[in-house]
């Protein structure tokens, strides 16, 4: 397979990751909420987990198990890295599951890597023989095209969106308070106020806890 059509699988796939995080927010919360980081209906870490599995396990295709084992490990990883270059980037915990049994630090838990290890299965077996079955039928010109589009949309709304909570991160930083609850609920309170991405956000990560770290202690 050529590059573009590794583009065009990873925005099919982000599609899809956000869809599901749509869906599981609509049946958990029974509410709408645009799921994502990015302004556009994808997820990347979803895509990018998709095209890891393709690229690293298909030689574990012949057994299930590893299969399944090694997708685990995959997402695992790539989940934990994420969210640790999300704290880092912008001083908040985008997710945590430190409530949750099995996990590590908060950033991956074994609740939610066992549906990954399944979704890798399925990925492996149906998914993207379907998918790429189906692209490669597309005359190569086109294919070109469309992921080419899909690229400079993709990489323009990661600029914006980038640009957008940069903006809001450096609108907050001066924020002066000593406990994590009162610095998280004054920012989001913040940015849901004074931003119509950043409202989509709040919506989108209701759990996001920002790092006391990042703000200066009040005087005594």
């Amino acid at each position: 397979m050529n590059l573009s059509i590794y583009i065009i699988l990873f925005m099919i796939y982000s599609f899809v990751g956000w869809v599901m995080e749509v869906v599981f927010t609509l049946y958990k919360d029974k509410a709408l909420v645009n799921r994502g980081f990015l302004m556009g209906p994808y997820c990347p870490i979803y895509g990018s987990g998709c095209i890891l599995i393709i690229l690293l396990l298909k030689r574990y295709a012949h057994d299930p198990v590893v299969l399944f084992l090694m997708s685990m490990v995959v997402c695992s990883i790539l989940e934990y890295l994420v969210s640790y270059i999300l704290e880092k980037l912008f001083k908040a915990r985008w997710w945590n599951y430190s409530d949750r049994k099995f996990n590590i630090n908060g950033r991956i838990c074994l609740e939610t890597l066992i549906p990954f290890g399944l979704l890798g299965c399925l990925l492996t077996y149906v998914i993207n023989p379907f998918m790429c079955n189906t692209l490669l039928k597309i005359p190569s010109n086109i294919l070109n095209a469309l992921a080419i589009i899909l690229f400079v949309l993709f990489i323009i709304d990661g600029v914006v969106s980038y640009s957008i909570i940069t903006k809001l991160h450096v609108s907050t930083k001066n924020i002066v308070m000593d406990n994590t609850e009162e610095i998280t609920k004054k920012v989001k309170a913040y940015i849901y106020n004074h931003s119509r991405f950043g409202k989509r956000l709040i919506k989108s990560f209701p759990n996001i806890k920002i790092l006391k770290s990042r703000y200066k202690k009040r005087n005594k």
